[in-house]
Parts: structure tokens; sequence; C-alpha cells
């Protein structure tokens, strides 16, 4: 990372997206001006390639579609969370954010999951929480297509890098404040200060607190400090000391009760209501990271760089998810159609509790990792060659405690108050105790050595190639609680003392699984500013890919009939891609490609199979998505800048039952032999077909005007099993939704900013799960920040 201001390439400032207003530019030496028409300037970064040491590269010459979105953009559009960002970027949607890692950001890219897909500073990042601020973030970079190449197992539809904000040789400070609609308040500092014999010290902090807008009760509050101190910048020998610390205190967002088969919402449902208890329910997050980074160069041809880091994140989160036995006015329970018993009080759903309220988890995850990469640049004869070798070494621990708090103190399930559709009583009154009913630990050893060349024949012709062999083992161990039992006719009084005691330890499920995984793209450059590529590569998924996902045993726990999978080989994903990049008018760029994603085989349930006694998953799974994207960002006049991106997405399920039940179907895969294999054909779940983003400014003397537009297109929502199809599938409404900003700069010191998010209060809805939930998108909301430089 350099420590000189850029005049980044027209192609490569387009793809960073930094065009955004003035108002809140990141400084360095003279603010950015409108009438600088010869550069767009990223401060203390250069964008012309992306961060990762493993790209030798220009943006114009990598074969792979590729973004990266700074932190001047996310400032101009008033985005502040990881999924606030996602959601300006085409073919991305939002899952409910749960299962074995618990509560927090859930990601589906182009089709598949990419929840154990994100990286900082390009390591793994592998908990699942919500990341809720960027104010330490420089800038997001989304990387498109089956990378496990370059990032590790897993990364099929790609992966997401979030760009940590880094010393520079210049003295700044910048202190920003806003506030806003629904209790908006918003402070932060960065502040970098250049010592003597090329130390530096910067240290970014923040404090914030909003409601969400449109919710009644759902409120975030969180604060951050991250101090870092480089010596030898400048040098030949430089070292990077630093800490990122964060703690939220959120309430874990599960919307409304949401039924595609009523068109969404149940009736009587008002997007603000609040179906949890409120004075219960609760998310808080703890995130301590310490990186250290070495770098020594050996002369102008030769790089060593060396990443040490230490990181963990704790969460507790307690919910109250609205999935239960909903009884509408009619008499119709919405999730099955058939006729149900009202309550006392008409339109109240009858929730039981064995459902998830008052559902306690208490998770730890933990990561040391080290990787080490050599740059070097050298010519074999007339070939010229930009060479990455690396090995990268990790641990990682996982430790999760669940538990019931809304229980009696003997530990039998509190009776719980029959919850109104219309006007929902968030207010707990009952019993508080808490009684452990899980524990579950999980460790993950990764090894892994790569290497990356570009070679260059002439100044038309490039050849990208990469490869990375690791060794990925882990282990899951759940331990055995004692648990409630309700009473019945044949066991009328059943031994429930000593509910919540841990008894014992089941078999430790084990996943140990040798990765190869490689790309190659051929670069053709016709003229300078414009490239032609065409790019091929592999990703490789074990059934043990994160620390906290599921390797099941049929021995170690209760398990469904069909996921035993510790035993499965890994998956195997292609991309094939074919794009363009150009330079166009000096100050424009446009981008295009088509690819093909391909899952050539993952895991579906075998149950049933008599050659398959211990109900091992097989890899019999296919799914692709083809799709297009198209680009277009730069300035197309000297006031007038614009960044556009598109996606159409034709996805498809190619099998969805294994061999053994497409050939003898029966009850046990919900088939029949009329049809077999009822996912054939259908789009993949939770992937729209079209998506699009827009946002533009426009210069007027100290005024920017900035407006943008992101749409999404409908699509269909189920559960990726035949066993669940027929009573989960629904198709999600699209959405379109608008924001505004304004921004003044009263001298070269002060601006002033007025945001508005969802312009025109579109209602619309996310995170949509297949028992009859979803999120309310963010309604409305308007902010006035201003910045102070000096």
């Amino acid at each position: 990372m350099t420590n000189r201001m850029f005049v980044v390439s027209p192609l490569a400032g387009a793809l960073s997206l930094a065009l955004s207003a003035p108002a809140l530019a990141a400084p360095a030496g003279d603010p950015m001006q409108a009438t600088d028409l010869d550069k767009v300037e990223v401060i203390g970064q250069s964008v012309e390639k992306p961060s990762s040491v493993k790209y030798t590269e220009p943006l114009l010459d990598i074969p792979q579609t590729i973004t990266v979105v700074t932190k001047d953009v996310m400032d101009a559009q008033g985005l502040l969370s990881l999924r606030d960002v996602l959601t300006t970027l085409p073919g991305i949607t939002f899952g409910a954010g749960e299962g074995g890692g618990g509560y927090g950001d859930s990601i589906n890219l182009r089709g598949f999951s990419a929840n154990s897909d994100i990286t900082t500073d390009n390591v793994r990042d592998s908990a699942q929480y919500s990341r809720t601020d960027t104010f330490n973030v420089e800038a997001l970079e989304l990387v498109n297509g089956a990378n496990s190449v370059y990032s590790g197992a897993g990364s099929v539809g790609g992966n997401i890098n979030l760009v940590s904000k880094a010393v520079r040789e210049n003295d700044f400070t910048v202190i920003q404040a806003g506030a806003g609609t629904d209790s908006y308040g918003r402070i932060t500092v960065d502040s970098n200060t250049s010592l003597d014999s090329g130390v530096a010290f910067r240290i970014n902090a923040m404090a914030h607190q909003n409601d969400a807008p449109g919710r009644d009760y759902e409120d975030f509050k969180r604060w951050g400090i991250a101090p870092s101190i480089a010596f030898g910048l400048g040098t030949d020998t430089r070292f990077t000391l630093s800490y990122f610390h964060q703690s939220d205190d959120n309430f874990p967002q599960y919307g409304v009760p949401y039924f595609s088969a009523f068109g969404g919402p149940l009736p009587g449902v008002d997007p603000s209501n609040y179906y949890g208890y409120h004075n219960v329910d609760t998310q808080e997050i703890d995130v301590d990271m310490l990186t250290g980074v070495f770098e020594r160069d050996f002369g102008d041809a030769m790089t060593l760089r060396s990443l040490a880091r230490f990181q963990q994140v704790d969460q507790l989160s307690i919910v109250d998810a609205p999935q239960g036995t909903w009884c509408l006015d009619s008499g119709i329970n919405p999730a099955t159609g058939a006729p149900c018993a009202r309550g006392s009080v008409p339109g109240t759903g009858l929730i039981p509790a064995t459902g998830p309220r008052g559902h306690s988890r208490d998770t730890r995850n933990a990561i040391a990792i080290s990787q080490t990469d050599l740059t070097s640049r050298f010519s074999t004869g007339s070939i010229e060659h930009a060479l990455v070798t690396g090995v990268s070494i990790s641990h990682e621990s996982f430790d999760l405690d669940s538990g019931a708090v809304l229980r009696n103190a003997d530990g039998t399930p509190a009776t719980l108050p029959l919850l109104s559709i219309a006007n929902p009583d968030s207010l707990y009154a009952g019993p508080y105790n808490f009684f452990l009913t899980g524990r579950t630990e999980g460790t993950l050893d990764n090894q892994a050595i790569y290497a990356f060349d570009t070679l260059e024949f002439d100044e038309k012709w490039m050849l990208n190639l990469g490869a990375r062999y690791e060794h990925n083992e882990g282990d899951s161990a759940i331990w055995n609680i004692k648990t409630y039992t309700a009473p019945t006719a044949a066991n009328p009084r059943p031994d429930n003392s000593n509910i919540g005691a841990i008894l014992s330890r089941a078999p430790v499920a084990e996943n140990d699984d040798d990765l190869f995984s490689y790309r190659a793209g051929l670069v053709f450059k016709p003229v300078e500013n414009g490239t032609i590529y065409l790019s091929y590569s592999n990703s490789k998924t074990p059934s043990k890919a994160s620390v906290n996902g599921s390797c099941n045993l049929s021995s170690s726990t209760t398990v469904a009939a069909g996921t035993v999978n510790c035993s499965a080989d890994p998956e195997t994903a292609v991309n094939y891609e074919l794009g363009t990049k150009w330079d166009v008018m000096d100050n424009l760029a446009v981008t295009a490609s088509v690819f093909r994603n391909e899952r050539q085989n993952y895991k579906v349930a075998d149950p049933g199979n008599p050659a398959n006694p211990s109900g091992e998953q097989q890899l019999d799974g296919e799914a692709r998505v083809d799709g297009i994207t198209v680009g277009v960002a730069g300035r197309i006049t000297h006031e007038w800048s614009v960044f556009a991106n598109f996606t159409y997405l034709e996805s498809e399920v190619l099998q969805g039952v294994s061999n053994d039940c497409l050939v003898r179907p029966r009850p046990a895969c919900a088939n029949t032999a009329a049809n077999p294999d009822p996912l054939k054909g259908m789009p993949i779940s939770a992937t729209p077909e079209r998506a699009g983003n827009i946002w533009t400014t426009y210069d007027l003397n100290q005024w920017t005007f900035g407006y943008g537009i992101t749409y999404q297109s409908g699509y269909e929502y189920y559960t990726s099993n035949a066993t669940t199809l027929l009573n989960n599938l629904g198709d999600i409404k699209g959405y379109t939704t608008h924001r505004a900003m304004v921004a003044f700069e009263v001298n070269e010191r002060l601006s002033l900013q007025l945001n508005a998010n969802n312009l025109f209060d579109k209602e619309y809805y996310i995170r949509v799960r297949n028992n009859g939930w979803a999120t309310p998108g963010d309604a409305r909301q308007v902010v006035l920040s201003a910045s102070y430089r000096f």
C-alpha cells in the first residue's frame, strides 16, 4: 500500500466508484475540487488494482469482474453497514442470518451462499455476525465468480473483501457528525499524524445510534475505535500494528409474518409492528482484531509481505422470531391453507412454546491466521512475469451455548400470551429464567500454499494463471443437555429434574480434505485503453467449510434422514467468463461480461437407500447460473458523473435429488415416479433475475447533487430440498427504491450534506424466511451531516 496521492486511470477510478461529492471526501493535502477534470483521487491508496497482493495488475488487465466501492461513495450515499453497501450492488440478496453460525449477515451472491466468503484485508473473517459499520473501512471489494484460488475453501459465487483504513505519511484530522430522523445520531473522528523517521499514527473512532426506520422498537447502538501505528514509511522495511474494537447493542430484526401465498405480509400486518418481546430481545456484539503487517522491498523487483492476525467475535442474541401457527380471521392457517382454531381475539396467532421464542445463543468465534506473500517481477526471454507465491496457516474455534429464557423456575416453558396479528403486544410480563438447551464446539485448521503468475507476452497479450493447494481439517462436538420433556398419556410424569445439565458429549464429527483450486485467464488488448478477456476458475467446498458449519455424523446427534455429510467429498463449482473493459472519452469506463457459474456437484439427501445405510449425503446435485453484467462509470461531462450497473441472472436447478432417489422414487425422497425430481428446472432459490443500480452526481460550483435508484426483480424462495419444497415455495416481490443527496462546500474545511434514503418511502421486504416471516426494508430516513477537516 502506497503513501502518495495517485492520479487513477479512468477505468480504475470508475470501478472504484470514486465519483462521490467532495462534501465528505477523505482528506489529504488539498480537498478535491469540482474543477479536477483529469483525475479521480483516492487518497492514501491506489485503486489501479485491488488491495490483495495476489493481484499484480491494474483492474483493466484482470480477467475477472471486480467492483471496488470506496469509502467516499459509502459516505456520499449514506451507506453505513455491510448490508447497506451490498444492497447497491446487483445480484445479491439477503437471507435470515441464522443456522449454525447464529444471527448475522447472510448473503447470497449470484445465487449461492457467501456467508463464509467474507474477508478483511484479504484474510478470512469467518464469524457470522452483523457488520454494522464501515467507520474503519477504506473500500469494499466484490469479486464475482468461483474464487477458491484466491480466498480459500468455498467462494462459490465469489467473495467480499473489506479493506481497512491504513496509516499514511501526511497529517490530517476529519470530524464528521450527523443527526436525522428516527433518532439518528452519529460522530466519527479520523486523525492521522506523521512523526519523525517514517513513523505515523492513525486513529479512527465512532459512536452511533439510530432507530430502524419505519419500525416501532428496533434500534441500534454502537461504538468503535481503531488505532494503528506504522514504522518505516517511505523506506524498504515497513511494519504496521493495528487494533480494532467495536461493540454493538442492537435489536435483532425478525420482521413480520410473511407468506407469499397471501401476497406477502399477512392481512392486518403493519410493517412497523414488532412481533417479538422488545424487553427481552437483544443482540450484543464485541469484535476485537489485532493485526501486524511486515513488508520488505528487495530492490524494485521483489517484495515480501507477512500478515499475522488474531480476531475474536463474541455475540449474544436473544430472539423471538415470529414463526408459529398463525390463524387468520377467515379461520385459515396460512402455512398450510387448512382450517385452524382462532384464539380469543380474532386474527391472533397461536405461538407455540416450542418455537424460537426466547431463544438465546451465546457464541464466540476466534481465528489466528498468518499469511506470507512474495511478489517478484522478472523476465524469461521476451516474456515478462509478475509472480506471487504464498503460504497461509489458520486456526479457528467456535463455541456456542444455546438456551431458553422464557421458562418457569422449574424449567417448564412459560405460558405465552396469544399474539394479535394486527396489534401485537410486545411487552413480555411472564417468568424469565435461563436454561441451557445445547452446547456446540468446533475447530477448523487450514494450511494453504499458492502461486499466481501473470505472463505478458507483448503489449497485446497476457495470460493470468493461479493455483492453490490447501489442507482443510475440522471437527464439531455436540454436548447432550438434559431438556424438558412434556407429559404425555404414555409418560404422564417425565423426569424433568436437572434441566439444563450437561449430560455427555456426543461423538466428535470430523472432516479432513485436501483441496486444489485454480484459474486461468487470457487477456487481449487491441488498444491500450481496452481489454477483452476469457477466464476459467473453480472452487472447492468441503463439508466443514466454516468453523461454525454443520458436519454431521449419524451417531453424533439426532439428525434428519440424509443429512449425514462428514465423509462426503468436497463440492465443486466452476466459473466461465467472457468480458471486456474499456476506457472511453478519457473519463468514462464501460465494462461488460457474460458468464456461467455452475455447481457441478453439491450435496443432496439420500434417504432410504439400502446401498447407503449411513445416510451419507451424495454429490448428485447440480445447478447453474448464466448471467450478463454491464457497467458504466465515470464522467459524462465536466460536472456530471455516473456509476451504473445491471445484472441479468438466469438460474436453474439441473438436479435436486440423489441419483438413487431419481431412479427409485419413494416417499422418503418426497418424489414420485411421475415427478422424480421436483426441483429440476426451477430457478435457484433467492436469485432475482434482474437487478440494477445507478448513482449519479452533478457538481455546480460549491453545490453537488446526487441521485440513486436501486432495482431488484422478484424471485422464488424455497428450501433447497425436495422434502420441504411443496410447503415452502413462494414468489417474493421485487422493489425499486430511490435515494438523494445534496452537498454544500462551505469552505475548504467545512462541508454539509443532506441525504434521503428510500426517498418515496417504498414498502418492501428483504431477508425472507421460508417458514413465515420477512424483514421490512428501511422506511424513508433523512440525515444531515457536517464534516470538518484540518
